[in-house]
């Protein structure tokens, strides 16, 4: 294949795949020098159907900023859903992101003050989260999305194109 399109394709492809957010190897992501998280909302920390986050992903968040992680939601959900979930624990947020554009993800580097090298990225879906968060440089991780309803047009488009890609990653990890 000819190097741009490699590049391309690069540009889809997760540096870590893993079941869920609880796989995530903190202790790997402190050696690799990650000093901030952006977490996506839906289906990657909660259910998009869901109104409350559950108990051990409210554990797993307190975990993170115990071991020095600053943490900031990137979302492309409405203010009043990401506010409601994210303000009781005191956890920044960029609404409406719009992902994967790059403002939203230099607002979010400018709210925990760290350079993308030393920031990751852990989202659902390859072409908002972790296209997005390639094109910034950032350390992404993709994980399996959570059980229960997705907006119509990830359902019908997104998830589609995912599976071809999916079959390439998986032969990596």
């Amino acid at each position: 294949m000819k190097r741009g399109v490699l590049e391309l394709i690069d540009l889809f492809c997760p540096k870590a795949y893993v079941s869920s957010v609880f796989d995530v190897d903190l202790q790997q992501m402190t050696s690799r020098g990650i000093k901030g998280i952006f977490l996506d909302l839906d289906n990657t920390i909660i259910r998009r159907d869901a109104a409350l986050f559950s108990p051990d992903v409210v554990r797993w968040l307190q975990e993170l900023r115990c071991r020095g992680f600053k943490v900031v939601v990137v979302s492309n959900n409405s203010h009043k859903r990401v506010s409601d979930l994210v303000d009781p624990l005191g956890i920044p947020a960029v609404c409406r992101a719009v992902k994967p554009w790059k403002r939203p993800f230099r607002r979010a580097l400018e709210m925990l003050g760290t350079e993308p090298r030393e920031t990751a990225l852990i989202g659902d879906q390859i072409f908002t989260d972790i296209f997005g968060g390639n094109r910034m440089g950032l350390y992404t991780i993709l994980v399996k999305p959570m059980p229960g309803g997705e907006f119509w047009g990830t359902r019908l488009f997104s998830r589609q194109l995912e599976k071809l890609i999916l079959k390439k990653i998986k032969k990596f990890f």
